[in-house]
C-alpha cells in the first residue's frame, strides 16, 4: 500500500489594486498611481507585484497589482479613517479563511518541511538586511514623497546652490514672474519639476502669494546628467539605482 505524499505550501495572502479601489470608492487608475509611487519610494521593483487580469465582459487584458499585507497597510496609511478601516476588516476576513498548513505524517515530511521553513527565513533576512541598507539611504538623503528643494539638489549632484540656480535661470527651467520664481510650464508637465504656492505676510503685513520649486526624482536623475560638473552624491546614487533606468538622455 502506498501513501501518496502532499506538498506542503502555502500561498501567500495578498490583495489586488481592483479589490482596494472596491473597498475604498478610489478609481482603480488612481490606486494604481498610488502603488507605483510607494514601490518607487521604498526602492521596489514592480516585478513580483504587477500582473494581469482579463475583463470577463471584453476579453480585454488590464494592469493590476497584488501586493501583501504590509504593503497593503502601508499603502492606505494616508487614506481616510473610514477606507482604512474597511482595507483592515477584509484582510482579517481572509486571514481567518486562510487554510491552515498541513501537518507533516511523517518523518521524512517533516524534515522537508524543515527544511523549507528554513531556507523560507534564511531568504527574509537577507531582503530584510537589504531593505535596512536602503531605508538607512532613503533617511540620509531626507527622501520626501520624491520631491526635494532645489538647494537640496545642488547639495546631492555636489554643485554649489549658486551654480545650480544660475544653470536654472539660463537653460529654461524657471523663470521670475515679479519676485516669484516659477518652474517652466514644459518642465512640469515632463515630470521634473512643480510649483508649489504658498501664502506669506511681508514685513508691513501685507498678504502675497510666494511660490516654492519642487524637483522630482525623475528631475534630480536628469540635472545629475546635465548641469556642468554635477555628480550624485554615493550614498543618494546608491539609493535612486532603482530609478536609473528611467533616466533621459535628450538634451535639455
Amino acid at each position: 500500500m502506498t501513501t501518496a505524499t502532499a506538498a506542503i505550501t502555502t500561498i501567500p495572502l495578498t490583495m489586488s489594486s481592483r479589490e482596494i479601489a472596491g473597498l475604498t470608492g478610489k478609481e482603480h487608475r488612481h490606486v494604481r498611481r498610488d502603488i507605483k509611487k510607494m514601490l518607487a519610494n521604498l526602492g521596489l521593483t514592480e516585478n513580483g507585484y504587477a500582473q494581469t487580469w482579463t475583463d470577463p465582459q471584453n476579453g480585454q487584458e488590464y494592469e493590476e497589482y497584488a501586493l501583501p499585507k504590509n504593503l497593503t497597510l502601508n499603502l492606505i496609511a494616508g487614506y481616510r479613517d473610514d477606507m482604512r478601516l474597511k482595507i483592515i476588516d477584509r484582510w482579517m476576513e481572509l486571514e481567518a479563511q486562510e487554510r491552515k498548513p498541513l501537518v507533516p505524517q511523517t518523518y521524512a515530511e517533516a524534515l522537508l518541511e524543515a527544511g523549507r521553513i528554513a531556507k523560507e527565513r534564511d531568504a527574509l533576512k537577507a531582503e530584510n538586511r537589504e531593505l535596512a541598507v536602503k531605508a538607512e539611504a532613503l533617511d540620509r538623503i531626507s527622501f520626501a514623497e520624491g520631491e526635494f528643494g532645489q538647494h537640496e539638489v545642488a547639495k546631492m549632484i555636489q554643485v554649489k546652490p549658486g551654480v545650480f540656480t544660475k544653470f536654472l535661470d539660463t537653460n529654461r527651467w524657471r523663470y521670475a514672474r515679479g519676485k516669484v520664481k516659477l518652474a517652466y510650464q514644459d518642465r512640469i508637465d515632463a515630470g521634473y519639476m512643480r510649483n508649489k504656492a504658498h501664502p506669506y505676510t511681508d514685513n508691513n503685513g501685507e498678504e502675497h502669494l510666494g511660490n516654492t520649486i519642487r524637483i522630482t526624482t525623475k528631475g534630480l536623475l536628469k540635472f545629475a546628467q546635465i548641469v556642468p560638473g554635477a555628480k550624485l552624491d554615493p550614498v543618494v546614487e546608491d539609493a535612486m539605482r532603482p530609478f536609473a533606468k528611467k533616466r533621459e538622455t535628450e538634451p535639455a
